[in-house]
């Protein structure tokens, strides 16, 4: 049968959108479903700030008169002029088992790009690094934490028939978190924070790290300034995601290490892994789905990592080690089995050979796909 496209441009359609991934992962247990509220507000150009410096369009695949497929196109231009480069981006890509939609889909942004005058095309990527990006390669069969994306194992394969070809990889691992912290370890990190005047941030309630929020985000923003396709977060943005997730961290799993001017130098944020939870929810707060999230903010023996980074000027000082240390000595105090590491790219070699200290495992991999037009 036809395949036919169709640009999203009411809230009808943008409501099949959203809804698509639904009914194409119903009954996986292995896909975790993203809150509706805050897909509509991320795709929502007047709430959204990055719309301020990025274009976007979305399309819906037809088979059959039904939906079998969606995909994003996003131009960001920061990260354009940043990078040197004129890609256009895909992200919230999700088609049925036929590679003619999957084609169909890719071919809509490929052909917008072209018209802005894009050379190349590349994701699955959000608008910025704090929406999901890369397409899941290694670990179907594994419950992935609600930063990141799901897909089937025939995803992939469509892409590689299609022409496009490796970018990067990012790469998480599991680890034991109960493991003991080695004393030579203490001993080092006692002698680094020392010599550079460093200390851990105590946080007992949330307001305590609200004065520290701006400047936790400068940090973030130098330190992911160098990690592929990466453009620094606004003011804006800044803002509105303290408020979407400031509120919900738990200080027990948040450790912020600061200089003697107060200023944020590395960071390490983790939660009690929401992904069950989450699935319960089924993508709605309400009327119950809080219920799941609030059970399961209270359950340590699973975490997931979030974030976490040193600023450019404290890299290669072994600072990176006194907050992951100090994290694993809080889990092992809260009783805590395991944990995913966030998403780290593979070629960023200083983040990645934190985990030969530990007993870890590469638990799921995921990769951006590249593509000349």
């Amino acid at each position: 049968m036809a395949i036919t496209i169709k640009e999203v441009t009411d809230k009808k359609e943008l409501r099949a959108f959203i809804r698509f991934p639904f009914k194409l992962f119903k009954g996986n247990k292995y896909w975790v479903p993203p809150m509706i509220s805050e897909e509509k507000e991320t795709l929502n150009p007047q709430k959204n700030p990055a719309f301020e410096y990025c274009k976007a369009k979305y399309f819906l695949a037809y088979k059959d008169g039904k939906v079998a497929g969606r995909v994003a196109g996003i131009i960001n231009t920061r990260a354009n002029d940043i990078w040197k480069t004129k890609f256009v981006r895909f992200g919230w890509i999700d088609f049925i088992e036929d590679v003619e939609v999957a084609r169909a889909l890719l071919n809509a942004v490929e052909e917008w790009g072209k018209s802005e005058g894009m050379t190349g095309i590349h994701g699955p990527l959000g608008f910025t690094d704090m929406d999901m990006e890369g397409m899941l390669i290694e670990g179907f069969d594994r419950l992935p934490t609600i930063a990141n994306i799901y897909n089937f194992p025939y995803y992939p394969k469509y892409m590689e028939e299609l022409g496009y070809k490796a970018a990067e990889d990012w790469i998480q691992m599991k680890f034991n978190a109960s493991q003991p912290v080695p004393e030579k370890v203490e001993r080092i990190n006692k002698l680094i924070a020392e010599k550079y005047n460093l200390g851990v941030l105590k946080l007992k309630k949330r307001k305590d790290v609200m004065p520290y929020a701006h400047s936790f985000f400068e940090t973030l923003n130098a330190s992911f300034s160098s990690l592929y396709g990466f453009a620094p977060l606004t003011d804006k943005e800044i803002d509105r995601y303290i408020k979407l997730y400031f509120n919900f961290l738990d200080m027990k799993l948040v450790c912020l290490l600061i200089d003697e001017n107060d200023k944020v130098v590395a960071f390490g944020i983790s939660m009690p892994s929401l992904s069950k939870g989450y699935q319960k929810a089924k993508g709605r707060l309400f009327p119950f789905g809080f219920i799941h999230l609030l059970k399961a903010l209270k359950n340590y023996n699973a975490i997931d990592l979030y974030l976490n980074g040193v600023h450019p000027d404290w890299q290669a000082k072994g600072i990176h080690s006194i907050y992951y240390t100090e994290l694993n000595k809080r889990y092992i105090q809260l009783g805590v089995k395991t944990a995913i590491s966030n998403q780290q790219l593979e070629s960023n070699h200083q983040a990645i050979s934190v985990w030969k200290n530990y007993d870890a495992e590469p638990y799921l991999r995921r990769r951006c796909y590249e593509k000349h037009l």
